[in-house]
């Protein structure tokens, strides 16, 4: 799928700003609400998550559908003569799109766009465009809710209760932010038009050959040409499908990008892409970019800040890649979730490298130890009565692929977060995932899935035999262990000599302490900013005992927004950063250690 942009032949209509609201009291469907303008609505920017944009628990913790309303206007010679696309780049969790009272669209899965062609719908004057939103979560959506609470101590809906009002049940550990939460956007296309572009490069020396195949529909001669940097035509090729040779090929590399303009003409459409040339392969136990062993020395991070939820917000996206450079951090895993295109052409831009993952988080039933779901001990992948998620599942890996293919700064794909890797059913509902990545990816970059402490080691956890590369979220010295640390340091370790034996690279996707900013003592004492240095540093000090081990993203970059529970003190404190982007001591000390650790070559 090809982001918008503005060309000799397309235009961009953001439809950004300050749209009319409403709440669902269970009656807007059955009212039509869709068919008239909203009565008695509120104001809400789009795009942003709604939750603490008003005030009051029901308005944050609202289940269910909202709608959101506004008139859009195309003139008609626009309508006549062009394509005219509307496009939803994240509705959370599931839309259904109304134009002038008709239901025009309808998508599943809140973290990639949609588009519906409205050319043929559109009227002269104001035309009524309503958008439902659902919250919903549950068996069958990626993230996955649960029946109760997966963060509570003592849940009491296994003893008989149940609550008075319908509510989400996160099986996952932050806030169920939802809404529209990236841009709205108009766009239009001549009637023949480029629908998508495919590239693959193969470096051969000091030059590259770039394979490209064009999706168009209609006629028209096609033409791809390539500019470099200072603007000079570097190659060009004529065709649908074909290949360039580029001499004295500029690789893109990890916080040194150099982007490619590749620029493919297709009758009268215009299209530009930006495009980083560089190689991404496991050998044995390193990981690969452009032939040097390179070192993933970053974080899990959130899209996350306030009062926005997971709204877009570019200023905070270049203040948190400077600060990354600031730190000597070269990547970051998008966790749990795709994040917005706006951030992966930002991260192309920066030579930040990206492990970029499905929205398949709570795809495990163990979390609550049972209680998440009433007390009963359903295995996850039951038949019956355990998780529904397969098929969208396989839907969600074909559109990230789809939207993320051509991103330089994307070295692999990560299946699920923390599922149920361990269980039996865990292989045969994952190994056909990892097959459709890899027959979908046209570079087959590496697919991993970050594994959950309880999975065990290499003998019980099925991504031993499926991942390229074993990514660990493990916290000896937090949820295991502490505040003794010489405990969970010998753990780590001992874990760690199990996977090494299986002979594949492996990155620490997540581990980490929870502190609270300004909480200090002589004694390192949890929760403290002292502490959460010492955990680094018995982190630090296994993870340097051991070549296979070629990465470490802390958890997490900043702090964020949770659902409320006695262990998260309006929210997760894990952050290096505060969720308005004050250094805590780790920082500081990540900032040594991370400039101190070279990119590539560390270990060798």
């Amino acid at each position: 799928m090809l982001y918008p942009i503005m060309s000799n032949s397309r235009t961009v209509t953001d439809l950004s700003g300050v749209w009319e609201f409403k709440l669902d009291d269970g009656k807007g469907f059955e009212q039509e609400w869709f068919k008239e303008k909203l009565t008695d609505p509120m104001t809400m920017p789009v795009p942003a998550s709604y939750n603490d944009l008003k005030e009051g628990v029901g308005f944050r913790d609202h289940y269910g559908w909202v709608f959101y309303q506004r008139s859009i206007a195309v003139p008609r010679f626009v309508r006549e003569t062009q394509r005219v696309v509307l496009r939803c780049d994240a509705v959370t969790h599931v839309a259904k799109v109304y134009l002038n009272g008709e239901l025009i669209g309808e998508h599943k899965g809140g973290f990639l766009p949609f588009e519906i062609e409205v050319q043929d719908k559109l009227r002269d004057g104001d035309n009524l465009l309503t958008i439902a939103v659902s919250n919903i979560i549950d068996y069958t959506t990626l993230p996955v809710g649960g029946q109760s609470a997966m963060m509570s101590n003592a849940s009491i809906a296994g003893r008989g209760y149940r609550p008075r009002k319908k509510q989400n049940y996160p099986n996952f550990d932050f806030f169920n932010y939802c809404g529209i939460t990236r841009p709205v956007r108009l766009y239009t296309t001549p009637k023949d038009y480029l629908k998508d572009i495919t590239l693959l490069a193969d470096v051969k020396g000091s030059a590259a050959d770039l394979a490209y195949d064009l999706d168009v529909v209609g006629n028209g001669e096609a033409k791809v040409e390539v500019y470099d940097r200072e603007g000079r035509k570097v190659a060009q090729s004529e065709g649908l499908k074909g290949s360039l040779h580029i001499e004295n090929v500029q690789l893109w590399q990890p916080l040194a990008a150099y982007l490619y303009e590749v620029r493919v003409t297709f009758g009268e459409d215009v299209y530009t892409l930006p495009y980083g040339i560089r190689t991404v392969k496991v050998e044995g136990t390193r990981f690969l970019i452009n032939g040097k062993p390179f070192y993933f020395k970053g974080y899990g991070k959130h899209e996350d800040t306030f009062p926005g939820g997971r709204g877009m917000n570019l200023p905070m996206y270049v203040k948190d890649i400077s600060l990354m450079k600031w730190q000597g951090a070269n990547s970051f895993r998008c966790s749990h979730y795709p994040y917005s295109e706006e951030m992966m052409r930002l991260a192309d831009e920066e030579g930040i490298v990206v492990i970029d993952e499905t929205p398949a988080v709570g795809v495990n039933f163990d979390f609550g130890g049972g209680a998440n779901f009433n007390g009963q001990r359903v295995k996850t992948f039951d038949k019956e009565h355990g998780i529904q998620t397969f098929e969208h599942h396989k839907d969600v890996i074909r559109d990230l692929v789809a939207r993320d293919k051509n991103h330089a700064c994307v070295v692999m794909w990560n299946i699920a977060n923390e599922p149920d890797s361990y269980t039996e059913g865990a292989y045969e509902y994952f190994k056909p995932l990892y097959d459709l990545c890899r027959e979908l990816d046209p570079e087959k970059r590496p697919c991993t899935l970050t594994s959950v402490q309880m999975a065990g080691g290499p003998d019980t956890d099925i991504s031993a035999k499926l991942s390229d590369v074993i990514c660990l979220n493990r916290y000896y010295g937090w949820y295991v262990g502490g505040p003794d640390l010489e405990g969970p340091e010998e753990l780590l370790r001992a874990e760690l000599q199990q996977w090494e034996k299986l002979g594949k690279p492996l990155v620490f996707t997540e581990f980490g302490a929870d502190t609270v900013m300004g909480l200090h003592d002589t004694t390192p004492v949890m929760y403290s900013e002292e502490y959460q240095v010492e955990y680094y540093k018995m982190n630090s000090r296994v993870f340097d005992e051991f070549a296979f081990v070629v990465g470490e993203q802390v958890w997490n970059f900043a702090d964020f927004a949770t659902s409320q529970s006695l262990v998260r003190v309006q929210g997760n404190k894990k952050g290096l950063f505060t969720r308005d982007r004050k250094p805590k001591l780790a920082a500081h000390y990540y900032r040594e250690r991370w400039n101190s650790i070279p990119d590539f070559g560390y270990k060798e």
